[in-house]
């Protein structure tokens, strides 16, 4: 399809321009007189960017949630979208609203809108809206999407918070050991040196340290972000590298089982979300698929899927992967036997939505004692370095 800058006429005569997505301008002729409007002219322009790119979550979810509130109230989609067009207070969300108007004022579903759109409302969003459509709850779809979407970003905020923490206080400790080799450290050699002592063990690892720092600091602070880029590369490049990549990030002490029960967490809501308004369950574990970046959940979730499909229960499908922890398998047998699949994954998903707060304030609460530790043993081994022949030299001086 091409994007088409339009003239059009209405049967009182009043002019309209706007743009719409047609095949050819036979197409875009014909879309525009179930408008009861005749084509004066029509030029092809460039695409939206817009649906080249990501959108901020906040906006995406302002978006929606405006939308729902509207819907319920009995506003008709298009004029809701022309209500959004007109009070959006950034230019992306005004361009999104517009381009929504446009296609479904075109007699496009609002699904099929929002599928033009792959980069700011992924499948599942696309799925469950067209499943609202279907079933006539649409109001209540988009109430549990901004309500999922919502505590999605609420993960994100919190990935981020676990994992921009410790990153920050190695930057810190990092610094401080670099100031210390490469600045204060020589100044303290050349005053050690001029005491004319044998100089004892620890000092010499000390001057040795420092003299790495300093002759080869290029290549201490260079060697660590090429390493990574070249990890990054190579994981891009090769799945056996990505999958035991993401399989080590799972055992990494502390973080990695937090990062284990987000993706859990995120599983069970979404599962619940498609299951709750209508969605086939096996769909949904399709489309689950995608929850989380990490191959080998999603590899389990499609082995799973595919015992699923041969017959086999939910339960014992995930319980052969030996992934899933115990709680998620017991769950999900507690959901198949009284028929509430759907509160059992809202059940999963509450549990380790706490579970992560908890966590993510232990690894606080850990980090700051670590950092304050290893700071003290940094200065103490300085400190016992250079003050180590000092003190032997004063004890001299006496004797």
């Amino acid at each position: 399809m091409a994007l088409y800058q339009y003239r059009a006429a209405h049967t009182d005569g009043r002019i309209a321009t706007g743009r719409i997505d047609a095949l050819h301008e036979t197409d875009l002729e014909a879309q525009l007189k179930r408008l009861d409007l005749a084509l004066l002219s029509a030029k092809p322009v460039a695409a939206r960017t817009l649906g080249l790119k990501k959108m901020p979550r906040r906006e995406v979810l302002g978006v929606l949630f405006q939308l729902e509130m509207l819907v319920r109230a009995g506003v008709p989609i298009l004029d809701s979208l022309a209500d959004l067009r007109d009070a959006a207070e950034t230019p992306a969300s005004r361009d999104l609203a517009g381009s929504l108007f446009e296609k479904v004022e075109a007699g496009a579903t609002l699904g099929e809108a929002m599928a033009g759109f792959p980069a700011v409302f992924n499948e599942t969003v696309i799925s469950l809206i067209r499943s609202g459509e279907v079933t006539g709850q649409l109001p209540e779809v988009l109430k549990e999407i901004v309500r999922s979407l919502r505590w999605q970003d609420e993960m994100a905020a919190q990935t981020k918070k676990l994992l921009a923490y410790p990153l920050f206080v190695m930057v810190v400790l990092g610094g401080v050991v670099s100031f210390l080799m490469i600045y204060l450290v020589p100044q303290l050699i050349g005053f050690l040196t001029n005491l004319g002592q044998g100089i004892p063990f620890q000092t010499r690892l000390l001057i040795a340290v420092s003299g790495i720092f300093v002759n080869y600091w290029w290549a201490i602070f260079s060697v660590p972000p090429v390493l990574f880029a070249a990890v990054l590369s190579l994981s891009a490049a090769s799945p056996a590298v990505r999958f035991r990549l993401h399989d080590w990030q799972m055992r990494v002490p502390v973080i990695g089982p937090v990062l284990k029960k987000m993706t859990m967490a995120r599983f069970a809501d979404t599962l619940g979300l498609m299951y709750r308004t209508g969605i086939p369950l096996i769909e949904g574990l399709r489309y689950c698929e995608g929850v989380s970046n990490n191959v080998v959940i999603q590899g389990a979730i499609v082995r799973a899927r595919e015992r699923v499909l041969t017959g086999t229960p939910m339960s014992e499908s995930f319980a052969a992967e030996q992934l899933f922890p115990p709680f998620v398998i017991r769950m999900l047998k507690v959901g198949e036997s009284t028929g509430a699949l759907d509160a059992s994954l809202a059940n999963i998903s509450y549990f380790y939505s706490r579970d992560i707060d908890e966590s993510i304030a232990r690894v606080q609460a850990m980090i700051e004692p670590a950092l304050t530790v290893i700071m003290g043993l940094i200065l103490g081994w300085i400190m016992l370095a250079v003050l180590g022949p000092i003190y032997d030299t004063i004890s001299k001086m006496k004797t």
